[in-house]
């Protein structure tokens, strides 16, 4: 059982307590002033012990054995049947003419605080195409242009530089090899969208990989006309994700994850323009060297170089 944060004593200073009264024969006041507690606990230690064994010097739940107004396990029951009608607290509480407190209560201590407990979540299906180049992932992440080094670095909010704009980091991401291709670019248009499309697979095609298929979530950019003629003129099948559904594309949402963590977030950039000179080398290490969990600690550039 887990001890109490504030507990002067452990089961194993308890045992010497009691080993030291009981086989050894010291007196309770010299085993109090050696273990730094007041007789009164070595007492109870002992009583504990001669009662209850080994085991009674172990911790005990700190809750109470009855509560004196203690919901009904009948009343508990109708709040869950009620909750899984996707009933609000306030709804329970009206119908069953309880206080909203005490059904807020109940519920949190079932788990059913939120709605989306209600149901078991989907299980998590993963999937990995056969060939580079098969299916590409296509996504964007918006990034703060800055001129000095920002909150996130200092923790200092009061200081933040206002009207630096925005530069958004456009990302291609291979789904056998992980070999990715990254540019920061000042939007996300659907004119700019397409340009990075076209040089991603420009890049791709130098490193022996046609692509096939890109997938993208229904950005206004990745949906309009512009996108769909680059498609087309580059002969890929373009696939959309479902709505509200990002985990679908969720190769490139992580690994925007990754490139956040350790390229844009990684150290204090002094401007935003030596953060973008610096991502140059580390998707080069990245797609080089870098240990990637999902290829097992193999960089992706292996799987290109293992596909021919």
């Amino acid at each position: 059982m887990k001890l109490h944060p504030n507990a002067k004593t452990t089961p194993y200073t308890r045992a010497q307590m009691v080993e030291r009264v009981e086989r050894l024969g010291w007196a309770v006041s010299d085993v109090a002033q050696a273990a730094a507690v007041s007789e009164r606990t070595v007492y109870r230690w002992i009583a504990r012990y001669r009662a209850e064994g080994t085991a009674g010097l172990d911790d005990r739940p700190c809750r109470a054995k009855r509560i004196a107004h203690r919901t009904p396990d009948g009343r508990v029951v109708r709040i869950e049947k009620l909750r899984h009608q996707r009933l609000t607290a306030a709804e329970i509480a009206m119908r069953l003419q309880m206080p909203r407190s005490t059904v807020a209560a109940v519920l949190k201590r079932r788990g059913l605080e939120r709605l989306s407990r209600l149901e078991p979540r989907p299980p998590v299906v993963r999937y990995e195409r056969k060939r580079p180049g098969e299916l590409l992932h296509l996504d964007t992440k918006k990034l703060g242009r800055f001129r000095r080094v920002g909150h996130r670095i200092t923790g200092d909010r009061q200081r933040r530089h206002r009207r630096g704009g925005w530069e958004f980091v456009h990302v291609c991401i291979d789904d056998h090899s992980r070999l990715a291709y990254v540019e920061v670019l000042a939007d996300e248009t659907a004119p700019t969208a397409a340009a990075f499309l076209r040089r991603a697979l420009r890049w791709y095609r130098r490193r022996g990989v046609r692509a096939e298929r890109v997938l993208t979530d229904n950005g206004g950019c990745y949906v309009s006309h512009v996108f769909a003629a680059a498609c087309a003129e580059l002969e890929v099948r373009h696939r959309r994700t479902r709505p509200y559904r990002p985990e679908t594309n969720g190769k490139a949402e992580r690994f925007i994850q990754t490139l956040l963590r350790e390229w844009a977030y990684r150290r204090p950039y002094r401007t935003s323009n030596q953060r973008t000179r610096q991502l140059g080398p580390w998707l080069r290490y990245y797609n080089e060297q870098r240990p990637h969990g999902a290829l097992g600690a193999l960089p992706p550039a292996t799987r290109i170089r293992r596909s021919r």
